[in-house]
C-alpha cells in the first residue's frame, strides 16, 4: 500500500524512488515504535494512530514490509513493462 502511495504522488519519476521512499518510511514507522512517551502512546490509543503508528516493535514487521514492498515493485515492473511494450506494438501499427 505504502509503495503504491508513493507510485500514486511521484507518477512521472522513477520506481526506484517508491521503492526507497517505501522502504524508508515503513522502517521509519517501525522503528518509532521503540519510542514509548504518554503523548504518542496517547495517539496510538486510538484506531487511527494505531493503524498508522503501531503499537509495539517487531522485528518480524521489518521482514514482512520488506517482502511486501518488493512484491509491489516487482508487480510494478512487470506492468509498466507490459504497458511500454504494448504502447511499442501499437506505434508500430
Amino acid at each position: 500500500m505504502v509503495y503504491f502511495l508513493f507510485r500514486i504522488i511521484f507518477v512521472h519519476k522513477s520506481l526506484h524512488l517508491a521503492i526507497y521512499l517505501s522502504f524508508v518510511f515503513c522502517f521509519c514507522i517501525e522503528f518509532s515504535q521503540l519510542y514509548q512517551t504518554d503523548w504518542i502512546n496517547t495517539i496510538r490509543g486510538s484506531l487511527l494512530g494505531a493503524l498508522i503508528l503501531g503499537k509495539g516493535f517487531l522485528a518480524e514487521d521489518l521482514i514482512r514490509y520488506s517482502i511486501g514492498i518488493v512484491l509491489a515493485y516487482l508487480q510494478d515492473k512487470w506492468i509498466s513493462t507490459k504497458c511500454i511494450n504494448h504502447h511499442k506494438i501499437e506505434s508500430i501499427s
